[in-house]
């Protein structure tokens, strides 16, 4: 992991087209984006003050696996094109290794979250309603339980600062038709069961994720963004996968489980991360990389 954080990507020879909550993206030519992965971390959709050395470089790492090990199940975004020859050598330090260089394709404005184990929100829900977004459940299951089977529990996208919102499936039917709604959820589900069994031979339990998938000029449906990194799964050691309670995560739990004992109203500004903190989110991230690529 390199020492040296870049918080915001401000690059000279491309024109920007927005930043996200981790990512810059920058227009390159009228087809084609540059998706430039800084160490920003947000935690609860806010963005820390302080970024996470390396994060970047080690999402983008990630991602890349991912992609290539699903590449059979749905198409993705990436073009296979070097990101450093569409940038000038000024701004090539900031695009080495945490770049992608992608289709650019028509967002889809549902994120599709499948939950192979009830935690976090749904775990929530689940205490409430005996449901998660209005999908029924078992009675008995406690925190952390391994589901019957995987659940597509959608979420409607939000701007940068603000909440994305559990939805059901019937309101992302009415979003975006029932045709698409079921082929990403068909999809989502099979290659989140795919990578779970891979992760797991890694000793890992992956036991929630989101994707985001695009349309492209021909509705071919288009897997984008990041896929199956710590910033958009909950990723467990399984050999302390206990039912019952939280598990250790190699994901940015930690850093919610800090913000969670801090008096904070989760709305910017975030509280400032002490070192520890961040050296210690620094060295789970790079944990479950070291993991999966062994």
């Amino acid at each position: 992991m390199t020492t040296t954080a870049l918080h915001t990507a401000n690059l000279s020879s491309l024109p920007l087209l927005a930043r996200g909550k981790v990512r810059d993206n920058y227009a390159v030519g009228g087809d084609r984006l540059l998706m430039v992965a800084s160490d920003r971390i947000s935690a609860y959709d806010v963005i820390m003050t302080q970024p996470i050395p390396g994060k970047g470089a080690l999402l983008t790492q990630m991602a890349l696996f991912w992609f290539e090990q699903l590449k059979d199940l749905c198409p993705n975004h990436l073009t296979g094109d070097d990101p450093l020859s569409v940038v000038s050598e000024a701004d090539k330090p900031f695009v080495a290794g945490r770049a992608m260089l992608v289709k650019r394709l028509r967002p889809i404005p549902v994120e599709a979250v499948v939950r192979g184990y009830l935690a976090g929100s749904g775990w929530e829900e689940y205490q409430a309603t005996q449901s998660v977004c209005q999908v029924p459940l078992p009675s008995g299951l406690v925190n952390a339980s391994q589901l019957p089977e995987p659940i597509f529990t959608p979420a409607a996208k939000a701007l940068a600062g603000d909440h994305d919102e559990n939805i059901s499936f019937e309101r992302m039917v009415a979003t975006i038709g029932w045709d698409l709604a079921q082929r990403i959820r068909e999809t989502s589900i099979l290659i989140y069961t795919t990578a779970a069994r891979m992760a797991l031979t890694k000793g890992i339990i992956i036991a929630d994720t989101k994707f985001e998938f695009g349309l492209d000029g021909d509705d071919n449906l288009v897997l984008m963004d990041e896929v199956l990194t710590p910033d958009s799964s909950r990723y467990w050691p399984a050999d302390l996968y206990r039912a019952g309670s939280n598990p250790p995560s190699y994901d940015k739990q930690f850093l919610r489980d800090w913000l969670g004992a801090q008096t904070w109203d989760k709305t910017a500004p975030a509280p400032d991360l002490p070192e520890a903190v961040i050296a210690q989110t620094s060295a789970k991230y790079q944990e479950a990389l070291s993991c999966l690529t062994a």
